[in-house]
């Protein structure tokens, strides 16, 4: 589904992806591991749109989409919910949600995804008419996520969803992330909790300094001596 071929990001003179490959297949959930600075935020934002590469393609459903606009790679089925949740402060919740759907023409539908939103994140029903500054951590991250499946995406990129949340939030995040699985849309998660990532991942690629440098079946990875030292703390 996902295909990204020997990129590389440069900020400046920083090479900060290095000849980064790997494939994401349809239905399943992809974890990008790794340590701060490892470069996964910048895989997902050149994956998306949000950077140019230096070199190296992103295909998207047999289509070359390396050098399309993040804005017009998400009316082609993609949806990012970048780190840091990045709600629009000032606007209700349910005004955030609408602006998900910017892509989408038949608002009969739009409804329909609206309710399906509604009944997998209750507490956004209840605070429809709330602004989004005001939400808690844990439900701004998940009126982010509820953002971008308002696009109705074939593929959503998450960048760290648990970052900064308490763990009865985690716990949630993640249940959404496995229930959005479920339904066939596929995941590829950037997640600096190791063991949760591996936990709910098909595969995971292990990126350090720009490079991945381990990649494969989540729970093989999950037994791996040198993942369990590095990210596991075992």
């Amino acid at each position: 589904m996902l295909s990204v071929k020997n990129l590389e990001v440069h900020y400046g003179m920083i090479k900060a992806i290095k000849d980064v490959s790997f494939e994401v297949n349809q239905g399943e959930v992809i974890a990008l591991i790794g340590a701060n600075g490892a470069g996964k935020t910048t895989i997902l934002h050149t994956v998306s749109g949000l950077l140019q590469p230096s070199r190296g393609q992103v295909i998207f459903e047999g289509k070359d989409i390396t050098r399309i606009p993040a804005h017009k790679i998400v009316s082609l089925g993609m949806a990012h919910v970048p780190e840091g949740r990045r709600v629009f402060s000032q606007l209700t919740v349910l005004e955030n949600l609408k602006l998900g759907a910017y892509t989408r023409k038949d608002k009969g539908e739009m409804e329909e995804t609206l309710k399906m939103i509604y009944g997998r994140f209750p507490r956004l029903e209840e605070r429809k008419n709330q602004i989004a500054g005001t939400l808690s951590g844990g439900e701004q991250q998940m009126l982010a996520m509820g953002r971008a499946l308002m696009s109705h995406p074939r593929i959503i990129l998450m960048d760290e969803p648990s970052m900064g949340l308490s763990p009865i939030f985690v716990e949630e995040v993640f249940k959404i992330i496995r229930d959005i699985s479920a339904t066939g849309t596929t995941v590829l998660l950037v997640e600096q909790n190791a063991k949760k990532a591996l936990t709910i991942a098909d595969r995971a690629y292990v990126l350090e300094t720009g490079n991945i440098t381990l990649e494969g079946e989540a729970d093989k990875l999950m037994n791996d001596e040198s993942v369990k030292k590095a990210y596991l703390g075992e």
